[in-house]
């Protein structure tokens, strides 16, 4: 089960392994099925600019349903005849603390096809899972971010299926 942890980031269930997963960011979409006017928005709205981007920061799936409902609510109540349709997961960008070191070199080499490593342009390997089309940030220190998911059971496969290779280049400590 999921509980907040420190400063309203979610935790997911922990791994086997004992690594917990933190949500970070989620990012979704919402068809309200009206044209909105978005200075008149800004201009009558609370707490709001004109900055046409994409609304960002919740910290887990429910957080960001509720804010986009919550918007939805201003919107109609600012006469728009706003509806909630078709909500969706876009991303999600959890990050987690293996507790080991990684030898970076070697699993770049070993998995060159997946990998792109350049430690004097970056200090991270980028490792792109093939089948859910999520990317991975690996650090030496053991420090991984996770994203390109688009719900939390895409985050937990794709730790399952990295986590063996990720212990096969644990850096042996002297």
């Amino acid at each position: 089960m999921a509980d907040q942890g420190s400063q309203g980031k979610q935790l997911l269930s922990r791994h086997p392994s004992g690594v917990v997963f933190t949500i970070q960011n989620v990012v979704s979409t919402v068809n309200m099925d009206c044209k909105l006017d978005l200075k008149t928005i800004a201009l009558l709205a609370r707490n709001s600019e004109y900055n046409p981007k994409v609304c960002t920061g919740a910290k887990s799936e429910q957080q960001s349903k509720l804010a986009a409902r919550k918007f939805a609510r201003i919107v109609q109540k600012l006469g728009f005849p706003a509806k909630f349709k078709d909500f969706k997961i876009q991303n999600m960008l959890s990050s987690c603390d293996i507790k080991f070191p990684i030898r970076l070199e070697g699993l770049s080499y070993s998995h060159d096809a997946f990998c792109s490593y350049e430690p004097e342009i970056f200090p991270g390997l980028i490792y792109r899972m093939r089948q859910s089309r999520m990317v991975l940030l690996i650090f030496a220190s053991g420090k991984i971010i996770l994203t390109g998911a688009k719900s939390e059971d895409d985050t937990h496969a794709a730790f399952e299926n990295i986590y063996p290779v990720l212990t096969e280049f644990r850096k042996i400590q002297q």
